[in-house]
């Protein structure tokens, strides 16, 4: 008779769970944060870019506005020549100026300490930021 009533009670129990280790609260959060981060990107739909065709044949051509021929004021024409230039090579004609001279200030590089000709097309100022100077020389160039 014993028998039949543990038969009985084992029926009514359910099953065990497996148990699962104890960890402490902060491995525990962790881990929920990590489950939580790799589920979102699963649920995501990534978007595809689709990969621009190269133009054969055909050259990318620069603004004409950049490559129109300026006049170089007289003081400006010292350093960079007399010629009339697109302002892009007026940029790169004083650049190659102020590197051979060794003009950029060694601490801070942005700066340029103007020589005797400089110091004309910057009117006057001695150290100038190297973004100021395309705008000082914008003033120095006129239309051919």
């Amino acid at each position: 008779m014993a028998k039949k009533k543990k038969a009985r009670k084992a029926k009514r129990r359910p099953a065990k769970k497996a148990r699962r280790k104890k960890t402490s609260g902060r491995k525990r959060r962790a881990a929920k944060g990590r489950k939580k981060a790799t589920r979102r990107t699963t649920g995501r739909k990534t978007r595809r870019t689709k990969a621009k065709k190269k133009k054969s044949g055909k050259k990318r051509r620069p603004n004409k506005a950049f490559m129109a021929a300026m006049q170089p004021s007289p003081a400006l024409a010292v350093v960079v020549g007399n010629r009339p230039l697109p302002r892009t090579q007026v940029v790169k004609k004083v650049w190659k100026y102020i590197k051979t001279k060794k003009l950029q200030d060694p601490k801070n590089r942005r700066n340029i300490r103007a020589d005797a000709n400089l110091q004309k097309v910057f009117k006057g100022k001695k150290v100038v930021n190297m973004f100021q100077m395309t705008k000082l020389l914008n003033k120095q160039l006129k239309a051919a």
